[in-house]
């Protein structure tokens, strides 16, 4: 049986091994698959893994002894997903291998807020404390969580983390989701979206990006919302209107923002939220915790295991 992983490399960019793979079968894999490489790559394999190489209908139609798509992510959208089932190819996604990595990303983004470390120590590399007259000094407001309000929008599995971690820091947790009858944790409050964002000190998106929360952040929201707000994205870069979100951090009714994920990834150099100072920019690497890579690298050749057993998993299609 032949194997391709067509963009293995941000999954394992060498520190994990492919040797749990390397058991089905005749494993080729690839770091990064160009459009043009897709088809010549792909030619007599029966499964594919891909990260984010697009698998098209034009392409799908063009490999006849493929079977099994697995899909080394979450999201599903890299696959025609209705000609894959035409063609009776089963596609697998990875759902829930690292909800910790990514709400411990979400509270990288607000410390880094509201504790101000970095600007701090780089000015003791410059010098600044050994020059200073007493023995602390403070170049922002530091701010403590505890009894701030905390807003989430959306609570699956990273939502639900994110609030244990609040809660743990003293914060009150509102919550919005499509479901007001939500059964929530102890302690956490689901109210409507207009007062979610009016009240909230941090918002944090965990919603899908559907054409219902395509810029679901915008100039409107974003005047809703306290100017010392803090407004923290994991979850999709199209929730987000940017140039919105650039012009209200500029102009200070917002006072910061924590983004890993933008709505065109690697973003253009002319990105407006590149040129802004009030913001925390990760490159869409929350996810990419040893560990949760490793769990998503399990789950990924269970998925298989189970295909070939006859017992498929987590199918999309």
């Amino acid at each position: 049986m032949k194997i391709v992983v067509l963009d293995g490399y941000t999954l394992n960019p060498g520190d994990l091994d492919w040797q749990a793979l390397e058991a089905f079968g005749e494993l080729n894999v690839y770091e990064r698959s160009a459009p043009e490489e897709i088809l010549a790559r792909s030619q007599d394999a029966e499964i594919i893994f891909t990260n984010k190489t697009l698998l098209d209908a034009g392409i799908l139609k063009q490999l006849p002894q493929l079977k099994y798509i697995g899909i080394l992510a979450t999201g599903i959208n890299v696959v025609d997903l209705n000609a894959a089932k035409e063609l009776d190819v089963v596609v697998t996604n990875v759902p829930g291998y690292g909800p910790d990595a990514v709400a411990q990303m979400v509270f990288a983004h607000i410390l880094h807020a509201t504790q101000q470390v970095a600007i701090h120590s780089e000015a003791v590399k410059r010098g600044v404390w050994s020059e200073s007259q007493d023995f602390c000094f403070t170049l922002a407001p530091l701010q403590s969580l505890k009894g701030k309000y905390l807003g989430l929008i959306g609570f699956g599995d990273i939502g639900k983390v994110v609030a244990q971690i609040g809660q743990a820091f003293g914060m009150n947790v509102l919550v919005n989701t499509r479901n007001p009858k939500i059964d929530l944790p102890q302690g956490c409050c689901w109210v409507e979206r207009e007062l979610l964002f009016a009240q909230a000190d941090i918002i944090s998106l965990h919603c899908p990006l559907t054409p219902d929360t395509d810029k679901l952040i915008d100039g409107v929201v974003l005047e809703k919302m306290k100017p010392s707000a803090i407004l923290i994205n994991t979850a999709r870069g199209g929730l987000i209107d940017e140039q919105a979100l650039a012009k209200a951090l500029e102009s200070g009714q917002l006072a910061f923002a924590g983004v890993d994920v933008l709505s065109t990834e690697p973003p253009a150099t002319d990105n407006p939220l590149l040129k802004v100072s009030n913001i925390s920019i990760s490159p869409h690497n929350a996810w990419a915790t040893i560990e949760a890579r490793q769990n998503l690298l399990n789950i990924a050749v269970d998925n298989l295991l189970r295909f070939t057993q006859g017992k498929v998993s987590n199918r999309v299609n």
